[in-house]
């Protein structure tokens, strides 16, 4: 379901909290600098994640775990200039939020201040939900994420379809009353997706978690087919532009080598 004023106004989290009870399904995005925010916004994207995957398909690390409060900044900064009308929310890196509340809310509180972003987002439900509270309490919206926690792969050992429905339930409940707007369900069985979705008030983002979820997101790049040999079962490649890109580079190379470019065309006199 679709509507001109929310495919046209910038999307606010009371709206992006109201598409639920409207019937209409969210599309989310990870984005990480001006450019690629700037496409996926133009294109009608309804919240753009600012994820800390940047460690991964950015600068090249094999988890999350390295990525830094002001790099998240950086990138988020970049991103909100990027954007006109998508919900702009950002991940709160490893160790930027585990510590304390008080912690998480001079962390969160630097991201809004300096990047312009509308939200933030951090792993965790029952777990979290102090500080969940307490950023709800300063105004500051987050957004939770349970099921698979890339944060806590030094603890569950590999990226695994999370299967334990109770604490699932409990997890995603404990988010939505600690005042959470939306929860991102990672990595669990389509029929828990669907249970918990059901039950709860608040939106639910998923992401290898089935299609009965209010919403979906996707890493920009793996959407895009960039990125080379990731290939999860929950994910569709839209566009193979790693191979064009390719293609296009070689093409370039020849042009070069053989003096084909730069031409007339291309030359000034």
């Amino acid at each position: 379901m679709s509507t001109p004023d929310f495919d046209r106004l910038p999307v606010t989290v009371p709206r992006f909290m109201a598409a639920k009870g409207e019937g209409r399904k969210l599309s989310m995005l990870t984005a990480y600098d001006w450019l690629w925010a700037g496409v996926f916004d133009a294109a009608g994207v309804d919240a753009i994640l600012v994820g800390d995957t940047l460690g991964m398909v950015v600068q090249g690390h094999s988890t999350t775990l390295p990525v830094t409060l002001d790099e998240m900044i950086y990138h988020a900064e970049m991103v909100v200039r990027g954007t006109k009308r998508a919900l702009v929310v950002v991940d709160l890196p490893f160790m930027s939020f585990q510590v304390s509340p008080e912690q998480a809310l001079a962390s969160a509180g630097r991201i809004l201040k300096e990047t312009g972003a509308a939200a933030v987002k951090l792993e965790g439900g029952a777990n979290q939900a102090r500080t969940i509270h307490a950023l709800a309490a300063a105004d500051i919206p987050v957004m939770a994420h349970v099921g698979l926690k890339p944060q806590s792969i030094r603890r569950i050992g590999s990226m695994k379809i999370q299967r334990d429905e109770d604490r699932l339930l409990d997890d995603a409940r404990a988010a939505q009353d600690a005042g959470a707007f939306a929860v991102v369900l990672e990595l669990i069985p389509r029929g828990m997706a669907c249970r918990i979705t059901a039950e709860l008030e608040i939106p639910t983002i998923g992401i290898g978690a089935g299609p009965d979820c209010d919403g979906q997101v996707l890493v920009g790049p793996d959407m895009l087919g960039l990125n080379e040999g990731f290939h999860p079962k929950f994910l569709k490649r839209f566009a193979e532009l790693r191979e064009q890109a390719l293609a296009a580079t070689r093409r370039y190379i020849e042009e070069v080598r053989t003096g084909q470019f730069p031409d007339d065309a291309h030359s000034h006199e």
